[in-house]
């Protein structure tokens, strides 16, 4: 039985957590014109997110380990 692969798209937008109980993603908006976008708002960008359980079953199936 061959290794499963995980997603090269998955690997590049989410990590797991240490402790591997969540999986974290950054925040959209932020790439640019940032001009427009407020400092508090551009700021609160930059926090980690985590992805929701409902969404947390389809990440896992793409990054099995």
């Amino acid at each position: 039985m061959p290794k499963m692969k995980r997603s090269s798209t998955a690997k590049k937008r989410f990590r797991w957590v240490a402790s591997g109980t969540a999986i974290k993603r950054s925040k959209a908006y932020r790439r640019h014109i940032l001009t427009k976008k407020s400092s508090k708002r551009k700021r609160q960008l930059r926090e980690v997110a985590y992805v929701s359980p409902m969404e947390k079953r389809h990440i896992e199936r793409m990054m099995p380990y």
